[in-house]
């Protein structure tokens, strides 16, 4: 057998079966993988027919309540913006995930029929250049749900 390589017999095959189990032989060493996860922040606005302020806040609190990854939610009778922090291996997987959030959790969360009208996704290094330079948005401060 050559080196770094064991016979694991009978294990879940059939009897008299050999699988190769494979390690890692003395001497080698473990690299990470090439693309670790990233922090991306989101900003997912939606639009649509208004609906009542008191629905909607309370709307947007049982989404921050189930998701408490969520920053903070601005919103209007006819109009919301959500901010916040996704790990993803890249701004495609952000952006999926952020493009899905309005649809999945309409129902539990007894949001407005509204359609997604924008999305921005920008990595940590972007947002915090915009920020130190003046002109991107400001640090989601106070965080939760508050009206436009």
């Amino acid at each position: 057998m050559r080196p770094g390589v064991a016979a694991a017999r009978g294990s879940t095959g059939a009897a008299g079966e050999e699988r190769a189990l494979t390690s890692v032989a003395a001497g080698e060493r473990y690299e990470e993988p090439a693309e670790l996860p990233r922090l991306w922040h989101v900003t997912l606005s939606v639009s649509g027919e208004e609906a009542p302020l008191g629905e909607v806040r309370r709307a947007l609190e049982q989404l921050a309540h189930d998701h408490p990854f969520l920053l903070t939610s601005r919103y209007a009778v006819d109009h919301a913006e959500i901010r916040y922090w996704e790990e993803a291996r890249d701004l495609h997987d952000a952006a999926a995930v952020a493009l899905r959030l309005w649809g999945e959790h309409r129902r539990t969360s007894r949001l407005p029929p509204w359609e997604i009208v924008g999305l921005e996704v920008i990595d940590r290094e972007t947002y915090h250049q915009r920020i130190a330079e003046g002109y991107g948005p400001r640090p989601a401060s106070p965080v939760g749900v508050h009206p436009f």
